[in-house]
């Protein structure tokens, strides 16, 4: 089926520089793997059109946004960047690094569009979830160290495909981005999606990958991070129990865990994470449609 006008494509004269012939369009094929919306607003993922694969001897450009490199997956015959949109990102220009085999970088244009997030005001019963005594302040400072070296790593790990295993069966909540309130104290936006399940209720892997990172952390409470490759990682907190270790390699429906209650909640639930390139974007970009 056709490609979505809203993709961003790279024009014609951005390959001529790299001494690349014009992007070559594919007619009405169907895409091998399934790819999320363009959606580049804060907490987005912009889907940018890189070129055609058969041009570049098959090799992935490499895409970087900032200081971090961005995935980049072939669909069909092209390669497409998936460009995670940091939540504190104002509206406006945005530029990717683009490097093509054997070429020089350039510079691609793109535009952060604007998006308005509700607010979400939550009632903790434990005082030091909103404000943490010094002991607890070091050891918060400690693990954000942890889990951020964990989220921003690299890994070269071919990707297939891009959609997600919804992780644990219940509601799934639009919480994404909410602007949080703990005790009427202002705090971060919320960076997953929570999905209302039971205590117990299995939890699995939501792609093939590696554990780069399994604990118990003051906020998170049990956490499994998994590192899907080319900087795709899924974050699953507040586990009661993880059935996995850091290192252990899975496959895509592994149970790693159940819910639970742990850690900064108020209910029991599976709080779900996705990042793309060391940030945090919607997960529902990324999941599986209901069968």
């Amino acid at each position: 089926m056709p490609r979505p006008a809203s993709e961003r494509v790279i024009p014609p004269h951005f390959f001529a520089a790299f001494g690349i012939a014009a992007l070559l369009l594919l007619a009405a094929a169907a895409p091998a793997t399934a790819f999320p919306e363009n959606s580049p607003r804060p907490g987005g993922i912009a889907v940018i059109r890189i070129g055609d694969a058969a041009t570049t001897q098959a090799q992935a450009p490499v895409v970087m946004f900032g200081e971090s490199r961005a995935l980049v997956v072939r669909r069909d015959d092209e390669w497409v960047a998936l460009v995670g949109i940091p939540l504190d990102r104002e509206p406006g220009p945005a530029l990717l690094s683009v490097t093509l085999p054997g070429q020089p970088a350039l510079d691609l244009p793109f535009e952060i569009v604007p998006h308005a997030y509700r607010e979400q005001r939550l009632t903790v019963k434990n005082q030091s979830y909103v404000d943490p005594d010094p002991e607890q302040l070091e050891r918060i400072t400690s693990e954000r160290k942890l889990i951020d070296a964990a989220l921003a790593a690299w890994r070269e790990s071919p990707l297939l495909d891009v959609e997600l295993l919804v992780p644990a069966t219940g509601p799934q909540s639009p919480s994404f981005g909410f602007r949080r309130f703990f005790n009427d104290q202002p705090r971060s936006p919320h960076k997953g999606m929570d999905i209302a399940a039971n205590r117990g209720t299995p939890v699995l892997a939501s792609a093939d990958g590696l554990i780069s990172a399994a604990g118990n952390f003051f906020f998170n409470g049990n956490t499994v991070i998994i590192d899907h490759g080319q900087g795709l990682k899924t974050m699953y907190c507040h586990l009661e129990a993880i059935d996995v270790r850091e290192g252990d390699s899975l496959n895509r429906g592994t149970p790693i865990g159940v819910v639970g209650a742990t850690g900064r909640v108020t209910g029991p639930h599976l709080h779900f994470g996705v990042y793309l390139n060391g940030t945090a974007v919607d997960p529902a970009l990324l999941l599986a449609p209901p069968p």
